[in-house]
């Protein structure tokens, strides 16, 4: 099962805290393991400010307000940049034609330069399994999977993502429940 570009939704039984009510964006999937970005989680901090502590000057407006997303409890010190078209950077993974996850300042470079991606999701941190881990999670129920949609991660408001990516099941939010079984 390959699980990229895919939703991960967190069931509500999920005890971990880093996941509790979360929607991940896998970005790579393999026999090593898997990478994924929580992507309704908005931290406090701004785009301007994190432009402003690595010494970026970012001058487009409608990014200025836009939030810094926890992406997952590894590397929380490190920048993550999920964006479409997928460009030209130089530390880019491919996750699809059209969408790209890069972890390289240039980028953000060209976001503040005015000649970055249409679209993008910035977190610090990432989401990361070791082999068989995330196999092992959804397995237990732990997870719901479903085909991503980039309408959500990229235009949905990040408090509307989880109940969009549901529905992408036909699941209403307010019915599911922390019992899973299995039919």
């Amino acid at each position: 099962m390959d699980l990229t570009h895919k939703f991960l939704i967190a069931m509500p039984a999920m005890a971990d805290p880093n996941f509790a009510g979360s929607v991940v964006y896998v970005c790579e999937h393999t026999e090593k393991g898997a990478l994924g970005l929580v992507i309704n989680r908005p931290t406090e901090l701004t785009l301007e400010s994190l432009f402003d502590k690595i010494d970026l000057k970012l001058e487009i407006a409608p990014w200025r307000d836009a939030p810094v997303y926890f992406g997952g409890p590894v590397q929380t010190e490190r920048g993550f940049v999920l964006h479409v078209p997928a460009g030209n950077y130089s530390s880019s993974l491919a996750v699809r034609d059209d969408i790209a996850l890069t972890t390289s300042k240039d980028v953000l470079e060209a976001v503040a330069g005015g000649s970055g991606p249409d679209k993008l999701l910035v977190t610090l941190g990432y989401s990361g399994w070791g082999a068989g881990q995330l196999e092992s999670e959804v397995s237990a129920n732990a997870w719901l999977t479903v085909d991503a949609q980039p309408a959500i991660i990229f235009d949905t408001p990040a408090e509307e993502r989880q109940a969009a990516a549901l529905r992408l099941l036909g699941v209403d939010p307010a019915q599911l429940s922390a019992q899973a079984g299995h039919a």
